[in-house]
Formats: structure tokens, sequence, C-alpha cells
């Protein structure tokens, strides 16, 4: 390796690394934000949480990579041309491409990590994280009494606290409630009513050392408990009356425990999220596409052959119609001319028939577009283990290119304009995919929009790069439009002068 590929090199990785971190951090804060609500009062232990933020992050590389290698490339070389070492490359002989060559070769080499990453990786985590997360959102808040206020989380009891005392630091035995009223239900549910009710004076709650229990300890109160009588008295009108047996009993200290197995997070069959296009590799998204393919093929021939039965001719023809021989062509309507309403019953019956075809084919209609979309999203999904590999390619043309032209390095212009394309890339990529799945275009040119359009845009900052443009040279233009202004004058004074 040559010192000018070091030099090159030793620039790029740097800049690489923490930009890929932070666009990372970033993408993981939006989903905090976004699920936020979601994991608020879940009580989500560490190694649950970092296992969610470890697969999300694994997720956010493919999109990652182009704006690490877009804004690297471009610090890279902006920092070159800034100190003039481009220039002291030039005049030592050395061409821009050479001095890109050993960028280029890592860029491919980037390309092929991200076709590998979202062919293989990408799958695997969004099957884990995307479970992970359904896991959490369906689990339930953890307990959280409130003064004054029925508390019905707890599957069975329905608790109310008149005041709460906060525990002193450090204590394991909970928070001093007072007024504690308790309603327990039966197995049965709500509608068998309240056949126990708890009154305590006060009370502490804890949770045992796995947190697999909830324990009351409550003090000084009574436990009314209300039980069926299977014996049947009569009253006066003659009308039975089922008799009920009623039961007090006081306590100073009583202890009353509920399980928290509903609290828990229940990890659901990760099988149940596998029909989902992101959670399969190229080979797997082809076979579905065929068969989906298949299944919308035999789906339109059943609704075509099955349609037959709502179509019903009845025609009132002469004699000489009937001996005539009818050919192909347009006979329908020529019938139909010729035959004459018996009856305003069998108008009515036209209409009717009439109003079921079209219901029946707006139906039909609606079901085969819904199964073509499905096809379209698994070849947009195939499309994109492609499409954000060259994507990373792409971006390093831009970006060593534009490095080159405005010869500033650091975070300030060159992350605006990294910022700029990357947001460019991005719309044009949400743009082409709600195109595509809508039908509106070709899902190959939908899925390929982004670098359709951005592609050529870095040929161009390529060739004005090796040609030293002054692209972003204030002088040029302001120079440009001394010229125009002159031109204009001259141009008037003639016009007068004619």
């Amino acid at each position: 390796m040559k010192k000018i590929d070091k030099l090159v090199l030793g620039s790029f990785w740097g800049p690489f690394f923490l930009t890929l971190g932070v666009v990372i951090f970033i993408f993981l804060m939006r989903l905090l934000m976004f699920y936020i609500e979601e994991f608020v009062s879940k009580d989500l232990d560490m190694a649950t949480f970092g296992r969610l933020l470890f697969y999300f992050a694994l997720l956010t590389i493919p999109t990652a990579l182009p704006l690490a290698v877009l804004l690297s490339s471009l610090m890279t070389f902006g920092n070159l041309g800034e100190f003039f070492e481009l220039t002291a490359l030039k005049s030592a002989g050395i061409s821009l491409t050479r001095a890109m060559r050993p960028l280029l070769i890592v860029a491919t080499g980037i390309s092929a990590f991200s076709f590998w990453f979202n062919n293989s990786v990408a799958p695997w985590a969004n099957l884990k994280g995307y479970s992970l997360l359904y896991d959490i959102k369906t689990a339930k808040a953890t307990l959280n009494l409130k003064e004054g206020i029925f508390y019905s989380d707890l599957p069975g009891y329905n608790i109310k606290v008149d005041h709460k005392v906060k525990a002193a630091k450090g204590s394991t035995t909970g928070d001093l409630l007072k007024g504690l009223v308790i309603y327990k239900h039966p197995s049965s549910g709500l509608e068998s009513g309240n056949r126990e009710i708890i009154l305590a004076d006060s009370g502490r709650m804890y949770t045992d050392k796995d947190r697999t229990y909830l324990v009351f300890q409550l003090f000084n109160g009574n436990d009314y408990q209300e039980y069926s009588d299977n014996n049947v008295s009569y009253a006066s009108n003659g009308t039975s009356v089922q008799g009920a047996q009623f039961m007090r009993n006081g306590f100073k200290d009583y202890r009353l425990i509920i399980s928290l197995e509903s609290f828990g997070i229940k990890r659901t069959d990760e099988n149940q999220f596998e029909y989902h296009e992101y959670m399969k590799d190229l080979k797997q998204l082809s076979a579905l596409t065929d068969s989906l393919r298949k299944d919308y093929k035999n789906t339109s021939l059943g609704v075509a052959s099955s349609s037959r039965q709502y179509y019903n001719y009845q025609f009132k023809a002469d004699a000489a119609l009937k001996e005539k021989k009818v050919k192909d062509g347009k006979w329908v309507d020529s019938l139909l001319k010729k035959q004459a309403i018996a009856s305003p019953d069998l108008a009515q019956a036209a209409l009717s028939q009439a109003q079921n075809i079209l219901s029946y084919s707006v139906s039909n209609v609606t079901y085969l577009t819904e199964k073509e979309k499905n096809v379209w999203r698994y070849q947009l999904e195939s499309h994109h283990k492609f499409t954000q590999a060259v994507s990373v390619f792409v971006m390093f043309l831009i970006g060593a290119s534009m490095g080159a032209i405005i010869k500033k390095g650091g975070f300030g212009l060159p992350v605006l304009i990294a910022i700029v394309f990357f947001i460019f890339l991005y719309v044009l990529t949400i743009a082409g995919d709600k195109y595509a799945k809508d039908g509106l275009l070709w899902v190959p040119i939908g899925a390929w929009l982004a670098n359709i359009v951005l592609f050529p845009i870095g040929l161009v900052l390529m060739q004005r790069a090796r040609h030293d443009s002054r692209l972003f040279d204030k002088d040029v233009y302001l120079i440009a439009l001394e010229r125009f202004k002159k031109k204009w004058t001259t141009f008037r004074q003639r016009s007068i002068a004619s």
C-alpha cells in the first residue's frame, strides 16, 4: 500500500465510524420517542431493554451506511482540498481518480457488506426485534395505585387507597397505604358481583424477591364474604328466593398474596411474525413472489369462471329469428333489440341482476387488487436488498466529488451538504416505495428511483471534480452576473439607438 492510499484511508475511517455511530444513535432515539408510551411503567429489566436496542441498532445499519460513506468521503476530500494536499497531488501528476482509488475499493466492499447484511442479518434482526417489541407493547403496566381511584388491572381484584405515605429510602416493606378497599371477584368475572370485600385501616404493598407475587399486608380490618345457599325459600307471594349466607372475619394482621404472572412479558411464538416480507431473505422472497403470482393468476381465472352464474339470457324471438343461424359477433345486442319486455317484473328482475353483478365485480376487483399488492410488496423488498447496497456506492461518488469541489473539511458545510443529499435519497426512496405499492409505478422503477436520479448526479459531479470545477465559488457567479449585466446594458443601448 502506497503512502497516498494510507493518507486517504486514514482520513476516511475516523469520520466514517463516528458518523455511523451518531446515525445509529439518532435512529434509536427516534425509536424511543415513538414508543415511549409503551416503555413507560412496564418495569423492563435492563437485559430485555438492551436486547431491544441491540436488535434495532442492527436494523439501522443499512440505512446509516450510505450517510456514513457520504459524509466521511466528503470530509476526507474536503480536508485534502482545504489544506492543498489535492493540489500537491495533482502537481505531482497524480489524478483525482487515482487518489480516489482506495476509497473506491472500500466503498465497493461496504456495498457488498450491505447486501450481505440486508440478506442475512436484517431478516433475523427484524424478526427478533419486532417480536420483542410486540411482547413489550402487549405486556401490562406495573402496579401503580393512585389515591382515591379504583385500580382494576389486577385480574379478579379492584383496589382503592385513600392515602399513600412514601416509605423511607431503602425500605423493603413498601409504602404505607391508608383506607384500603379491596373487591375480590370470583373466577367467573365481574358479572357475578362483589362476593368478597376487604376493608382495612392501613397496610403495606410489596413484591417478593423474584417479583412473581404481590403481597398486601393489611392491618385492623374486616373481610366480608357472601356465600350462595343451595336451600330455596318461598316468599309470601309464592315465588322462590335463592338463599345466601354472609360472613365477617375481623383481623389485626392479614396477608393477601396475588400472583403477578399476568404482568410479565410473555414471549409469543416468533413463527407468527415470519409471514412479513421484512423477515425474509432473497431466496425466500423469490419463492414467495412466485407463489403469490400463481395464486393471483388462479384466483383471476376462478373469478372469471364463477361470474357466469350471475348472467341470465331470456329472449323472445319471432319464428324467422329462431330459424336463423346466429354467427359470432355482436349477436347479443341484436337479439335484445328484438325482444319485448313482457312485464314490469322482468325489468325489476333485470335491474336486481345487474346490481348483483356490479356488487360481485367490485368486491372481486378489490380482492384481486389486494392480492396483486402483496406481490408488489414482496417484489419491492427483493429489490431493496440490492438498492440499499448500490446507494452506498452512489453516495460515495457524490461525497468524494463534492469534497474535491468545495475543498472544505470539518463538520460545517460538509455536514449540511451530506444531510441534504441523504434527505433527498430518503424522500425518493419513500416516494418510490409508495408509488410501487400502489401500482402507480412499475416495481423495479419505484425501488430504484432514488439511485436512478442520484447516480447521474454523482457522475456529473465526478466529471466536474476531475476538471477542477469552481462550482461553489462565489466569485464565479459574481463575475458571471457582472458579465450578464454588461451584455444587457449594451443590448439596451443598441435597442435605444436603433
